[in-house]
């Protein structure tokens, strides 16, 4: 009976991982997950999962909430299993370019010649020419610039080396972005701030970071303006913010704009504007006092309003509607009646109090995200964009072997056969013409 050694089962491991069979059962794995993910809503609250995925007593109900949350499916990309058979899928890619792809391009880089007598049993594409030259032959298939070996009487000629690189590029770029996407998981957050204009901030509202991942102590963030670009029918076409990163004895490091799909990156941390919203009325009551009041978003029949309540001077409500920061404001009555509608700085008499709307106080939306691995990221995808670019250049060899007063080429390409065949052509007729004409000086 024999024993394996501890030696022999981590090698018998590493074979079964670097196995290309292994290889693409991790791929469909990984796509059929992620087709699971696109399906079911991610990162969404239990409450969520509990109306959209019920459990009833049907065959359709199989997926329903309990199945979800204890699997892991509605975070999915985050689980443990998925970030396992990530791992298994890249270290099976780095074993395979190590043990198969590596080798495989320093033998294609290998000269080798092969005897007249194998040349008919291995290749279907031969040649055979008359009249031995071999300067003729070399200068024939230097010109179609192939890179040529001589040994004796036997020549071994090959072009487009990079074809052969192709798939290591392909196994490097997936590799990168496997670990660029690691890096960012571990050492990245995601957190979302809704701040009023005018106001400092922390970045306390963290949804998602990784467990080696560090929140900058030692900046505060301002938001000196909001504003809205509106269209022509009064639609919004942009919203923008203007932010200022402080250090903490309050000089101003950096002072810029924000807008959607205009991020703002600082020191490796990313600013997005993703939402808006109306906080607050600054109300100036009988020229002697301002106050602040907050606003309460309502929908209403597809329709966004902020409502906020004001006591007048004898207990009698008030109810002020803000439509929009252009729009004017809505003065109601307790009855529902509209009283009035004025603008900002106007000044109104309601029960003997004068009521003046100084400002509307906007609220901008901020998505703020550091990912250290995403450059990695970026450089995978382009090592990816390069190996298909490189992926259409064939691979040839040609070789060339004396037989009494003749030459004989055999020849073999990975893809593009006919231009392959155009080529042995082609120095074919190089030869002829650089051997019985005269007139050609070798």
């Amino acid at each position: 009976m024999t024993f394996l050694t501890k030696k022999n089962i981590i090698w018998n491991l590493t074979k079964k991982l670097g196995n290309l069979n292994f290889s693409i059962l991790m791929l469909l794995s990984i796509a059929f997950f992620s087709l699971i993910g696109s399906i079911i809503e991610q990162d969404q609250n239990l409450s969520y999962y509990q109306i959209h995925y019920p459990i009833q007593n049907t065959w359709t109900s199989i997926i329903n909430w309990k199945l979800i949350i204890s699997l892991g499916l509605d975070n999915l990309y985050t689980t443990w299993w998925f970030i396992s058979i990530l791992s298994l899928f890249g270290s099976s890619l780095i074993i395979c370019t190590f043990s198969r792809q590596l080798p495989g391009l320093k033998n294609a880089r290998t000269w080798k010649f092969i005897k007249p007598q194998k040349t008919k049993k291995q290749f279907a594409d031969q040649i055979n020419l008359e009249n031995k030259s071999l300067p003729n032959i070399l200068y024939a298939l230097h010109q179609k610039n192939y890179y040529i070996f001589q040994k004796e009487n036997s020549m071994y000629a090959y072009k487009g080396i990079i074809g052969r690189i192709a798939p290591i590029i392909v196994h490097i770029s997936i590799i990168l972005i496997l670990t660029g996407a690691v890096i960012g998981f571990c050492e990245g957050f995601t957190a979302q701030e809704m701040t009023p204009k005018g106001e400092v901030f922390h970045i306390k509202n963290i949804i998602k970071s990784g467990f080696n991942s560090n929140l900058p102590n030692n900046l505060v963030y301002r938001i000196d303006n909001f504003s809205i670009e509106y269209n022509l029918d009064n639609s919004i076409k942009q919203f923008f913010s203007d932010i200022s990163i402080l250090n903490t004895s309050g000089k101003c490091l950096k002072s810029t704009r924000l807008s959607v799909n205009s991020p703002f990156v600082f020191q490796g941390i990313t600013f997005y504007q993703t939402d808006w919203k109306i906080n607050s009325l600054r109300l100036n009551i009988n020229n002697n006092k301002i106050i602040q009041i907050p606003l309460n978003k309502i929908t209403l029949n597809n329709k966004t309003f902020w409502i906020c309540n004001f006591i007048t001077k004898f207990n009698n409500s008030i109810f002020l509607i803000v439509t929009g920061l252009q729009n004017k404001i809505l003065v109601y009555n307790s009855e529902g009646k509209l009283i009035n509608a004025i603008n900002l700085h106007e000044t109104i008499n309601i029960n003997k109090t004068t009521l003046a709307i100084q400002e509307i106080i906007p609220c901008t939306g901020l998505q703020i995200k550091t990912d250290p691995g995403i450059i990695i990221v970026y450089t995978g995808f382009a090592f990816l964009m390069l190996s298909t670019i490189s992926s259409y250049l064939s691979y040839s060899q040609i070789w060339v072997n004396t037989v009494n007063n003749n030459l004989e080429l055999a020849g073999l390409t990975n893809r593009a056969i006919l231009i392959f065949e155009e080529d042995l052509i082609s120095i074919q007729e190089k030869y002829i013409l650089y051997t019985f004409n005269e007139s050609i000086k070798i």
